[in-house]
C-alpha cells in the first residue's frame, strides 16, 4: 500500500516562491503518473499540475508559466516549484498517484480526480497580499 506525504507548504508573500514535495513509500513509483491538486475553503479540489511516468508535464491555465512539476524516481519524490505566487493560489495542496500505468494517458485522465487511487494528507499554502 503506497503512502504519499506532502511537505513544503507555508506562508509566503505575494510574488514569493515555495517548493512542495511529495514523498512516496512502497514499491510502485516509476510506472505511475502523479498529480497535484489544490482545495481552497469551501471549494472543490482542482487540478494544478501533473507529470506522467515518461516525464511529460501538464498544467492548469492558472498556473502555467509559474509552476513547475518534476519527479525523481530514485528518491520516489514528486515536486512542485511555485513561483510568483498570488493570493488566489492559497489552498491545501494534495499529491495524488494515478491508477493507470500506460505509457500514454490523455490530459483529461490526469485532470480527473477519479483517476487517482492514492492521496497525501495535504499541505497548506498561504499567500499574503
Amino acid at each position: 500500500q503506497v503512502q504519499l506525504v506532502e511537505s513544503g507548504g507555508g506562508l509566503v508573500q505575494a510574488g514569493g516562491s515555495l517548493r512542495l514535495s511529495c514523498g512516496a513509500s512502497g514499491r510502485i513509483f516509476s510506472d505511475r503518473n502523479f498529480g497535484w491538486f489544490r482545495q481552497g475553503p469551501g471549494k472543490e479540489r482542482d487540478f494544478v499540475a501533473a507529470i506522467t511516468r515518461t516525464g511529460d508535464t501538464h498544467y492548469s491555465e492558472s498556473v502555467k508559466g509559474r509552476f513547475t512539476v518534476s519527479r525523481d524516481n530514485d528518491k520516489k519524490t514528486v515536486s512542485l516549484q511555485m513561483n510568483n505566487l498570488k493570493p488566489d493560489d492559497a489552498a491545501v495542496y494534495y499529491c495524488g498517484r494515478t491508477r493507470r500505468t500506460a505509457y500514454y494517458v490523455p490530459t483529461t485522465y490526469l485532470t480527473d480526480l477519479t483517476s487517482y487511487d492514492a492521496w497525501g494528507q495535504g499541505t497548506q499554502v498561504t499567500v499574503s497580499s
